[in-house]
């Protein structure tokens, strides 16, 4: 085998791929999506990953028999997943509920957990632990979900899947996998029994936009901007110590500011220096805001749609750039308060009035937080690993980084923030950090 980037590659056995479908008969019916869930930046396959290490207690079990099996127990109650995608007049997409089932993939590996690197995103060798199947690659008439359990030769083994995007978020699509562990341990049914009432989240009549909304701007990138190919990715840990270091930083009003709003308004800030934004343009930070209790009422439980909206920080380069940390801060924190309740109804009337728009890709930096997944137990204790395969997504215009929870060798949790850049922006992101933190260099370093 040969060391790529501390993983090796290795090959993996496959089977012919097949459909799971509902372990039981399920309704034949017309679901309508909401106006979050089909507008453009959701329509794509988003891929996940959960790592198990060898349980000796499992000794016997097959992981991909077990996990096939409950998967289609799921099903049953998660019906809508197992459907196909169509797409109707102005671009609205409905799901119809046809039974045929989710695409599953049982694999072998030659390798063991060890050899499969650092057990953060990217992950190594993800084309062989995700099988690409060509007709399973887009939206409309085809799979919303595959799923390939792939054994390992120590005994752990890797359960990799790719969703649509269009039919959940992070919560939902947890929240599907909760109850496929559930199941798979032996429960009767989930103990969240899944929502639809995806028209909660539909256009008012007639629509009205009530608010700015500079996350759907249209921007032009003048300066045709063209970040090269020779990338790399790196991943910053915010413990205890880098969070008291830059909490310290902030004037006593913002002393109650979340981690993630700390970090997410630091990434900002020394990214927009690494990559030489123009002065006097408008640069943006997005942050992916779950707003399940921030309706009023709030949605009901179970709810596993779309329920997130991107509220934008605004400002110029220069300004964000010569300005204190806690000028970002304030930024950020201000753009998720905005996030109400009526906020998202005039966001969702712009998806209908726009067309379904994207979001704003030049000089923007979305940041999302992704958690949870690293408790999914499927009857081998907790993953490894647990989250998204790849940190983030930077290819020119816009650049996306899913922050995660994580416990560094020294068993302190915090954020792990992975972000992708040219290596020479790289060198200039690092350096800022460490002024960032006084000379500290703990935070600068890749795992």
């Amino acid at each position: 085998m040969v060391s790529i980037n501390g993983a090796a590659t290795f090959k993996v056995s496959r089977k012919t791929p097949e459909l799971i479908r509902p372990a039981k008969p399920t309704p034949h019916e017309l679901r309508i999506l909401s106006d979050i869930d089909d507008q453009d930046g959701l329509r794509f396959q988003m891929p996940l990953v959960l790592i198990y290490r060898h349980n000796p207690s499992m000794v016997g079990r097959d992981p991909a028999r077990v996990i096939r099996d409950a998967v289609a127990k799921a099903l049953v109650f998660y019906y809508p997943f197992a459907g196909r995608l169509r797409e109707f007049a102005t671009r609205k997409l409905v799901v119809e509920c046809t039974g045929e089932g989710v695409l599953f993939v049982e694999a072998d590996a030659d390798a063991t957990l060890l050899q499969l690197g650092t057990l953060l995103p990217p992950i190594q060798n993800l084309r062989e632990l995700l099988y690409d199947v060509p007709s399973a690659a887009g939206v409309v008439d085809c799979p919303l979900m595959l799923i390939q359990v792939t054994r390992l030769l120590c005994g752990g083994f890797v359960v990799a899947w790719r969703l649509c995007h269009t039919m959940s978020d992070a919560a939902g699509i947890l929240q599907f996998f909760t109850a496929v562990g559930e199941l798979a341990c032996g429960a009767a049914r989930p103990s969240v029994l899944p929502v639809w009432e995806r028209h909660i989240l539909c256009a008012r009549y007639p629509p009205h936009v009530t608010m700015r909304h500079p996350e759907h701007d249209i921007v032009i990138d003048t300066k045709r901007t063209n970040i090269p190919h020779d990338r790399t990715m790196r991943h910053f840990f915010f413990g205890p110590t880098e969070i008291s270091t830059l909490r310290q930083s902030l004037p006593p009003h913002l002393h109650n500011c979340s981690k993630f709003q700390i970090v997410a308004a630091c990434m900002w800030r020394c990214r927009t220096i690494a990559t030489f934004s123009h002065p006097s343009e408008d640069v943006r930070l997005l942050c992916v805001v779950n707003i399940r209790k921030r309706l009023n009422p709030p949605l009901p439980e179970g709810y596993y749609g779309n329920a997130i909206v991107y509220p934008a920080a605004v400002t110029t380069a220069e300004e964000l750039l010569k300005n204190p940390l806690h000028y970002a801060v304030e930024l950020v924190k201000k753009a998720i308060h905005e996030a109400t309740d009526e906020y998202v109804k005039s966001v969702v009337d712009l998806m209908v009035l726009r067309g379904r728009p994207n979001l704003t890709g030049a000089r923007t930096y979305l940041v999302s937080y992704a958690k949870g997944f690293e408790e999914v137990d499927v009857g081998w204790g907790k993953p490894a690993y647990g989250g998204v395969a790849r940190g983030g997504v930077d290819s020119f215009p816009r650049a996306v980084s899913y922050f995660m929870p994580f416990k560094n060798s020294k068993g302190e949790d915090g954020i792990m923030a992975p972000i992708c850049l040219p290596p020479k922006a790289m060198d200039v992101l690092v350096d800022e950090l460490q002024k960032v933190l006084l000379g500290r260099s703990s935070i600068a370093s890749a795992l």
